[in-house]
């Protein structure tokens, strides 16, 4: 008699509607996993959810308060997406967030006065050019000898981060500032207008324009396409003829470019000063978000929406006692599990028989 064992095989396609289903199937996992860790400390997993939902999207205000939240992952999420695309893995967001707002504010309160009109673009020139040189540091040692990225711009977060915090601690410090460690406030006139009423800063409609610019970017140019090949195979792409040398220090300086973008629009829109800590893991956040993005730009701005909603949700429900840390879980519970998911997105069981 013959019998069957159930084995796992790889699918020939995958659907997008399968793709996203089964993302949207993971999360309600983790969020039900997560919930059981809620009701073991006393609270009811519905309840909280429940709060944190109508805190972060029950309103305009809350609506605008998530997206403003969420412009800082919008941008880091987006310049991640772009490296890992390539399978290159910048892991230096957080670093690159921290010297573009270095750069930037740095020229702005100690460089020379400007005209008011050049401010912000001059502002955002060199938070661009800040990230980007920080993420060439990592992409010249990997494009010429094959020096793993990976450390390299992790230990690079660590300098960029002592940096600012010597710079705000130190000869940066405001002097009338209650000796608290933070710069002088940039002028008004270095400060991101504010949208929609005065409630969402204009970095947000800077974001989703590069989010545009990216999707154009990968579908309808050379170096987009490249970019794909590369991913698929090194050796492919050389016997191809495409420069790959070329093309990482390309896309890591624009996955730079991006990161230290995001310093110069929280400093002008939302901080309005240096202070340590500035980036607050918002370019380790935004390695969750392009994973679970795929990489597609236009999914990264809605996904970091979600996120943003997260974290005003999370100090909604402080007054009911629930740690602000749930936020935190959250997000790598959703993490964790929607890369588990992807296997099942990839392969399907399948019974064989056995003679």
């Amino acid at each position: 008699m013959a019998k069957s064992r159930i084995t796992m095989v790889r699918r020939d396609r995958v659907s997008a509607p399968r793709r996203v289903g089964n993302v949207i199937l993971f999360t309600i996992l983790a969020l039900a996993f997560c919930g059981i860790f809620m009701a073991a400390q006393g609270f009811s997993p519905l309840a909280v959810y429940g709060k944190m939902f109508k805190s972060a999207f029950g309103s305009y205000n809350g609506w605008s308060k998530s997206i403003l939240t969420a412009v800082p992952l919008m941008i880091c999420g987006l310049g991640v997406s772009i490296s890992f695309k390539m399978n290159l893995n910048n892991i230096g967001a957080e670093g690159q967030y921290a010297m573009g707002a270095i750069c930037s504010t740095g020229f702005i309160l100690f460089g020379p006065q400007l005209p008011a009109p050049l401010q912000i673009p001059v502002m955002i020139i060199l938070a661009i050019l800040g990230g980007a040189i920080w993420a060439l540091i990592a992409a010249f040692p990997k494009a010429y000898w094959g020096i793993n990225e990976t450390i390299v711009t992790l230990m690079l977060n660590y300098v960029a981060l002592l940096l600012l915090d010597y710079l705000c601690y130190g000869p940066w410090k405001d002097a009338g500032g209650l000796n608290l460690p933070y710069t002088a406030n940039i002028p008004d006139t270095a400060k991101l207008p504010m949208l929609f009423g005065g409630s969402i800063s204009a970095a947000f409609i800077l974001a989703v324009v590069v989010a545009v610019i990216m999707f154009l970017f990968f579908k309808y140019t050379t170096t987009g396409y490249q970019v794909s090949v590369i991913k698929n195979g090194l050796n492919a792409a050389r016997y191809a003829g495409i420069n790959v040398k070329k093309n990482i220090l390309i896309v890591m300086g624009i996955s730079g470019a991006l990161a230290g973008l995001t310093g110069a629009t929280q400093v002008s829109s939302v901080i309005y000063r240096l202070q340590p800590a500035l980036p607050n893991g918002a370019g380790y956040t935004a390695i969750v978000i392009a994973y679970l993005s795929k990489f597609n730009p236009i999914v990264v701005i809605l996904v970091s929406i979600f996120f943003g909603g997260l974290e005003r949700g999370a100090y909604a429900v402080q007054t009911s006692g629930v740690p602000s840390q749930v936020a935190t879980m959250i997000r790598g519970a959703i993490l964790i599990f929607v890369l588990a998911g992807e296997y099942f997105t990839e392969y399907r069981m399948k019974s064989i028989k056995k003679a």
